[in-house]
């Protein structure tokens, strides 16, 4: 009657890590399901690396108006097979989701790494006051989307919030750590 919503990066099903990650919640007993929150359009991660990644023209094609429902379809369906609870994890694109099923009431717990495309404050702020889920925030040292200031401000914002919460910073570390992260580099390993 549980499940965790695994919500990935933009790098979504193709990146074997994502996959690796979301095996790694169901090897630990956790029902675990993976929306594909960019229908087949996922970005390839070579184009990021070789600046062949075109944001301008990917982004309009996944607003929230297009992959939230995605998101929504999944859980009515899981809801009509049983499911009664949810937890969600989101990682960069998919943290905004975690923030977003929290202020609506749909999840029992949020957790997210390197959270992306957040309003700080507003977003901390906004969750602090209407938010019921517990939350976790792993956060790192280089990340222009989660920037050290605004782990601070979740700190400030978040310290009471009585459902819990609970931010571990990952020294060393840069954004997608958690998911691309260079297993080689003790830090880094030791984040993900």
């Amino acid at each position: 009657d549980k499940a965790i919503l695994f919500l990935t990066d933009v790098f979504g099903l193709p990146l074997v890590n994502n996959k690796l990650l979301a095996d790694d919640f169901a090897r630990n007993g956790f029902k675990t399901y993976v929306p594909d929150l960019f229908a087949g359009d996922s970005v390839n991660p070579d184009a990021m690396t070789t600046g062949t990644f075109n944001r301008e023209e990917w982004s309009p094609n996944h607003t929230q108006e297009k992959t939230r429902p995605i998101i929504d379809k999944l859980m009515t369906a899981l809801e009509a097979q049983g499911v009664t609870r949810f937890a969600a994890v989101g990682y960069c694109f998919g943290g905004r989701y975690v923030f977003d099923l929290a202020f609506d009431h749909k999840i029992a717990a949020a957790a997210v790494a390197h959270p992306s495309r957040l309003q700080t404050p507003a977003d901390l702020e906004k969750y602090a006051a209407t938010a019921t889920a517990p939350l976790l925030i792993n956060s790192c040292t280089v990340d222009k989307q989660f920037p050290v200031e605004a782990a601070i401000q979740a700190d400030e914002i978040l310290k009471g919030f009585a459902p819990g919460y609970k931010r571990e910073h990952f020294e060393g570390c840069t954004h997608g750590f958690a998911v691309r992260g260079d297993m080689s580099i003790p830090a880094v390993k030791a984040g993900k």
